[in-house]
């Protein structure tokens, strides 16, 4: 995968299984961001092939993979500022189909009980996070795609957002996340991945990440 003439993404090869968290973890620039969009639909590859549950995507926008069980939470804010929180709420859950009545037991989940009332674009950062995961649980995802979880979070938030990651799993979802906070990001995982320079560098147990000896080299130095 190259951008403006330079390669970015060389051989990627990531499976996720149903049920299982999958981190993709790197340094700054090492390609992770641009992997998820190819992932999602945002951008097309030049090369090679992306399969959702059996069935090739590779041509197909973002908006058709979500109409196949795809949840993505960008790392750029996408919450509706303008709005407040349950009305973001609403208009996802009319969007993903989920009856009004049960939007508020999805913002309990998240912690966003007592904020309803609240503009959107007045919320802390680690709020809106939390009512971008809630958006993309709405539509009961098959696959979660998550790009740093955890940036701005407070300790307590983060706790609330691996037992949700962690539940989603349970259920039957296969999650993908990266982040550079390795420790959360690990702490949730069944799988850790290493990526640097466009390239798979290491795939072990999370428990074994931080002492493998590319992860050691080439991140954790």
């Amino acid at each position: 995968m190259a951008l403006g003439g330079t390669e970015v993404l060389r051989g990627v090869d990531l499976n996720v299984g149903r049920g299982r968290i999958s981190g993709v973890l790197g340094p700054s620039g090492a390609g992770k961001t641009t992997l998820f969009r190819v992932l999602v639909g945002e951008l097309m590859p030049q090369a090679g092939s992306i399969a959702l549950f059996g069935r090739d995507v590779s041509g197909t926008p973002l908006w058709k993979r979500a109409r196949l069980g795809l949840g993505y939470v960008p790392q750029t804010p996408s919450v509706l500022t303008e709005l407040s929180v349950h009305q973001n709420i609403r208009t996802f859950g009319r969007v993903a189909g989920v009856p009004a009545d049960d939007t508020t037991l999805y913002a309990a989940a998240v912690g966003l009980s007592e904020r309803l009332g609240v503009r959107a674009g007045d919320l802390s950062g680690g709020e809106r996070k939390r009512l971008e995961l809630l958006r993309a649980l709405l539509g009961n995802p098959r696959l979660l795609v998550l790009d740093e979880p955890f940036a701005g979070l407070d300790p307590p938030a983060v706790r609330l957002v691996g037992t949700l990651l962690r539940e989603t799993a349970r259920d039957g979802c296969a999650v993908v996340l990266a982040d550079h906070r390795v420790r959360e990001a690990l702490s949730v995982c069944d799988e850790a991945r290493l990526l640097v320079d466009g390239v798979i560098a290491a795939e072990v147990p999370p428990e074994q990440f931080a002492d493998h000896p590319a992860v050691r080299e080439r991140y954790l130095q």
